[in-house]
């Protein structure tokens, strides 16, 4: 059975205290936004929501910020969480740029099918009246959640790999890659938030900035026939890259191709945290 991908408020607070739902906050902000999630997470939440940190469910052993863990060490993190097999994750952030997504591509990604992203984030669950607390968070029972096979993602793809693909010539190439970045870091116009990343995009990338994906005047994703005229000039019929600063907004892109019916989406994982920063990767501008 195909999950719808999101999530109304509404929706979402009929669910609200039922067994077998958790909510999770998935809350990030770039290096340069002056934010702290963890923070404000603490200081108000939908009411018995646990913190899915992005920064720290990572492979502990990487050298690039929200490398993806392994599954054993992602399956630790779940239990932590007291998330249980077939429970539905009903994941929300407070992030102009939906990083909610990327708790669902990474649940997906270790076989867990229940998750949708709460459309509008936290401020269309609080216009909606759904509980809120203040309250310090409460101890968490652990849970039995059990990491399986990848869900309908073709998962992700390493720096070699996407060298290779990059290198190709352009009439050999079959992937697409699309970067989420803002226009002005894809152009190399604009400064990375990151510091020591060279500026601009991989040689014959898109640019669909996540941002395009969202509705300014309320922050909800657009409807799906905006999203499908946003992604007009990509073929859905062949293979699919998607990349951003550090593989957080990458994971937006994903989510608006699965709402729209694409899947089996390749998230680069490094992103341009990684490919900026390696003098051995090729870079245009413009």
């Amino acid at each position: 059975m195909t999950i719808n991908p999101i999530i109304t408020a509404a929706e979402a607070v009929a669910l609200h205290g039922k067994s077998g739902t958790v909510f999770a906050d998935a809350t990030f902000h770039l290096p340069t936004a002056g934010r702290n999630a963890l923070e404000e997470y603490n200081q108000e939440r939908i009411d018995g929501a646990v913190f899915f940190n992005i920064d720290t469910i990572v492979a502990p052993d990487s050298d690039q910020p929200h490398t993806m863990p392994d599954a054993a060490t992602f399956e630790v993190h779940m239990r932590g969480l007291g998330i249980n097999k077939g429970d539905l994750v009903i994941v929300y952030d407070r992030s102009i740029f939906y990083s909610g997504a990327r708790a669902w591509y990474m649940l997906r990604l270790f076989g867990h099918a229940e998750v949708r992203v709460l459309n509008g984030g936290f401020d269309a669950w609080r216009d909606a009246g759904g509980p809120v607390s203040t309250a310090t968070p409460a101890p968490l029972p652990k849970g039995n959640f059990t990491a399986s096979a990848s869900l309908g993602d073709n998962a992700i793809i390493l720096i070699d790999d996407m060298k290779s693909i990059i290198g190709m010539p352009d009439d050999q190439r079959s992937f697409q890659v699309i970067d989420a970045r803002a226009a002005g870091r894809f152009k190399g116009e604009a400064a990375e938030p990151r510091p020591g990343l060279r500026a601009g995009h991989m040689p014959g990338a898109v640019n669909i900035p996540i941002g395009s994906l969202i509705n300014p005047d309320n922050g909800y994703l657009k409807e799906k026939d905006e999203l499908e005229a946003i992604f007009k000039g990509i073929d859905p019929a062949k293979p699919i890259i998607t990349t951003c600063g550090s593989g957080v907004t990458a994971c937006g892109l994903a989510l608006g191709l699965n709402i729209i019916g694409v899947d089996g989406i390749t998230v680069y994982d490094g992103s341009w945290s990684e490919w900026g920063s390696r003098a051995d990767c090729p870079i245009a501008t413009g």
